[in-house]
């Protein structure tokens, strides 16, 4: 069933599986992540760092889909949870945005806020490394 799936298309997969993962489609890049360490063909700083590449990059795409949405007034701009966790707790926010639900509004809020770009990429991408640096260790028994 998973002939597909090998060495030499785990790591397109497991990019794939994490750019999805981070945007409003669904995807599976903790079971990919674990699937591609279980390999035993890469090194876990590869899987991570190719993981977490394909994550931040969906959180981007979020972001950018954020600045397309039409700008309100701030007056306007209430309502919805990520938009309030940003509005209160600012930039440090998106360090949750590899949380399932909420991690991709935060990103796309966070476009539509004109929050500064820089920032929002560095957290984001912290924010990601983290989940698949602590998933890493801990299907590899360090943790």
């Amino acid at each position: 069933m998973f002939d597909w799936f090998n060495a030499d298309s785990a790591l397109w997969v497991l990019f794939s599986s994490g750019f999805l993962s981070a945007t409003l489609l669904p995807g599976a890049s903790e079971a990919s992540l674990i699937a591609t360490l279980n390999l035993n063909s890469f090194s876990m700083w590869t899987v991570i760092a190719v993981a977490t590449l394909g994550n931040t990059l969906g959180g981007i795409t979020n972001y950018w889909i954020g600045l397309l949405l039409p700008d309100k007034t701030s007056s306007q701009k209430h309502g919805h949870k990520a938009i309030q966790w940003i509005k209160t707790y600012g930039y440090w926010t998106l360090l949750f945005s590899w949380l399932p639900v909420i991690g991709d509004p935060l990103c796309l809020a966070a476009g539509w806020l004109r929050m500064r770009f820089w920032p929002c990429v560095i957290l984001i991408g912290i924010g990601k490394v983290a989940r698949y640096l602590l998933l890493s260790l801990a299907v590899n028994g360090i943790l």
